[in-house]
């Protein structure tokens, strides 16, 4: 429920605002319901990233609320990629037989990734689990496989991020292994990659073309649709699955958070030419408001104390369970 929440309202909401400024933000060349669908599926990514650090910081990750929340934000995460894949697909296609062809091939490469290469990758995880060490061999294996799955969705059509999201989910599933590999990488991707996708970003961001009235009315209406799709529907929903007032809206505020997903997103939308540089500086714009946002609103929505009591009775359940296991 709180998956459906996530993604819905949001992509309704964006898909209606995206009909209504189709003439206004949009390409000509771009049909309107792809464009409505685009701006719709952007506006219903969660910073997956972003969430899950804020759980763990903050102990609160084996807690009800933080486990449903977690899945929550893979599954509109996933949705979204999937929609972005497809409408990649029929922008880039030429014609319907273009599009079929890349969607099929999509289908092809994402059934062998999740089957023989998930497979193959298992005595990966054997082996840390049996060493506990990511050797030079299992490096190259964790490198060259999202470089190989990246080249062969740019050369099917559907652009490289989504090789790499697909090479991430066949990757073991070993709580450690993700760990160390993490350990690893991180280092390199925050000290090295992100920057230069920041700046990348905002090159490519120009705040002068939403200048005037017309522009202001369309990234308010952008704003408020993505606020309330996310932050109204995902606390509505957590009140209907019997959460209380505080933990609903500390939830809303967490998965309004939209941060490096949302510019992944559209920088794959500017690049393939689907949206022009002025939704872009738009999206730009939401992505941090709605990213700076979150913290301060499940602050005030879960204050410390509320938050330390959910964190103890999770970790009480755990040793609990912990026990009963032994036992």
């Amino acid at each position: 429920m709180l998956a459906v929440s996530g993604i819905l309202p949001s992509l309704l909401l964006g898909f209606v605002v995206g009909l209504a400024f189709w003439g206004t933000v949009s390409r000509p060349d771009i049909p309107r319901w792809q464009f409505a669908l685009f701006l719709g599926g952007a506006l219903s990514l969660t910073a997956f990233p972003m969430l899950a650090r804020i759980l763990y910081e903050r102990g609160l990750e084996n807690t009800k609320l933080g486990r449903l929340s977690l899945m929550a934000a893979s599954i509109d995460d996933a949705a979204a990629w999937c929609l972005l894949a497809l409408l990649t697909a029929l922008h880039l296609g030429s014609g319907v037989d273009g599009a079929l062809r890349t969607i099929v091939l999509s289908a092809v490469f994402a059934a062998v990734m999740l089957t023989l290469v998930k497979r193959a990758l298992r005595p990966l995880g054997r082996e840390f689990a049996r060493t506990g060490v990511l050797g030079p061999n299992a490096m190259y294996v964790v490198v060259l496989v999202p470089l190989t799955a990246g080249w062969l969705t740019d050369w099917i059509g559907i652009y490289s991020v989504f090789g790499g999201f697909v090479a991430g989910l066949v990757m073991p599933r070993d709580a450690k292994f993700r760990e160390a590999l993490h350990g690893r990488m991180m280092a390199v991707v925050s000290t090295l990659l992100l920057p230069v996708f920041f700046t990348f970003s905002g090159l490519n961001t120009d705040l002068q073309g939403i200048a005037g009235g017309t522009m202001l009315l369309a990234f308010a209406a952008i704003m408020l649709a993505g606020f309330i799709g996310k932050y109204l529907g995902c606390a509505l929903a957590m009140r209907g699955l019997g959460f209380d007032r505080r933990e609903s809206y500390a939830v809303g505020g967490l998965m309004n958070a939209r941060g490096l997903m949302i510019l992944i997103f559209i920088n794959i939308g500017l690049a393939q030419g689907m949206i022009t540089q002025q939704l872009f500086a738009m999206l730009v714009l939401v992505a941090v408001i709605t990213t700076a946002g979150a913290l301060p609103l499940y602050r005030l929505a879960l204050p410390e104390r509320y938050e330390r009591e959910r964190a103890e009775e999770a970790a009480r359940r755990a040793a609990a369970q912990e026990m009963e296991t032994v036992g």
